[in-house]
């Protein structure tokens, strides 16, 4: 495991020990994990019941105790008030087109009255996708130049060029980071908080109760 895995498993780590603090989440809690996988789960001192809402192409058949949904988190197949808690982390950033961001803050509020939702901080100084200092703040003709050459995701996971190709279009394509203000547009009942790293706000976790 690389050093930036490492580091990102600490900070996911001391994420999902909040998480389970500021929603009360208990092991009979039934959670709602839009666009996730049990990865997230596995870094828990304990597991809610959880049901995984993620595309097809990005399911595996997970461990026992997990239950399985394959759905789009912008029309969740679900009642109103379904869930005790909505987790959602590192998703709404992939949504490029801000009405399938609107439809996915919707979802999220109509399925739970709780609900966690962490996105990467638009100003923080290193892209978290590509591991890259600075690129995200580019024009998006440079970073179109930039990213295709080099980044230090590349450097660091050493990918088949196939999956080189995917990642990086999908960054230029889908992926556009929120800033507070975003956020808080999205999920107006909601707290934002801050995670920080060396004193810089690294992640943003809309949070409602």
């Amino acid at each position: 495991m690389n050093p930036a895995s490492l580091a990102a498993r600490r900070f996911r780590s001391r994420r999902m020990r909040l998480f389970l603090k500021e929603l009360e989440v208990t092991p009979g809690t039934r959670v709602l994990d839009v666009g996730g996988t049990p990865f997230n789960w596995e870094l828990c001192p304990f597991r809610p019941q959880v049901t995984l809402v993620n595309l097809l192409r990005a399911l595996n058949p997970p461990p026992a105790g997990f239950r399985l949904v394959a759905a789009s988190g912008c029309a969740l197949p679900f009642a109103d008030q379904s869930f005790e808690v909505v987790f959602c982390n590192s998703v709404i950033e992939h949504l490029g087109d801000p009405a399938d961001r609107g439809r996915l803050a919707s979802e999220i509020r109509r399925v739970a009255r709780r609900y966690w939702v962490q996105t990467p901080n638009r100003w923080f100084p290193i892209e978290p996708h590509l591991e890259t200092p600075l690129v995200h703040w580019l024009p998006r003709p440079w970073q179109q130049r930039i990213v295709r050459r080099a980044s230090v995701w590349q450097w660091l996971e050493r990918p088949t060029a196939d999956r080189r190709e995917y990642y990086i279009e999908h960054y230029l394509g889908d992926i556009r980071l929120l800033d507070k203000n975003e956020l808080a547009g999205l999920f107006p009942d909601a707290v934002i908080l801050k995670e920080r790293f060396l004193g810089l706000t690294k992640s943003l976790i809309a949070v409602r109760r």
